[in-house]
């Protein structure tokens, strides 16, 4: 978990920023590269992907964002689409602008 402390007034206030993260190749055998409260990455077909939380969120409502790019830095435009979630998992969609999923997040 990343932690940020703030001093004010003698006093410590903790603000939890990030309760999980992960950075993953999605292309062949879905691979971890990075992560923390991560721990999988179920692959539910071309460019579908449920993440699984170690550590469970509160609820379904936390919020997500996220990023995809072409392994090979072309100019291939990617989005990302957060289908749902629950507390222990979120489903993400990767697809080229043309609507076509992808392997590539």
């Amino acid at each position: 978990m990343s932690l940020f402390m703030v001093l004010t007034h003698q006093r410590t206030l903790l603000l939890l920023a990030v309760k999980a993260w992960v950075n993953f190749n999605g292309e062949g055998t879905v691979s971890i590269r990075a992560g923390y409260n991560v721990s999988s990455i179920s692959d539910n077909g071309t460019g579908d992907y449920t993440v699984n939380f170690t550590t469970a969120m509160v609820d379904a409502d936390f919020t997500y964002a996220g990023s995809v790019s072409d392994g090979d830095h072309s100019s291939n435009t990617r989005t990302i689409s957060f289908i749902s979630s629950t507390a222990s998992t979120l489903r993400i969609l990767t697809e080229q602008t043309s609507g076509a999923d992808t392997d590539e997040p």
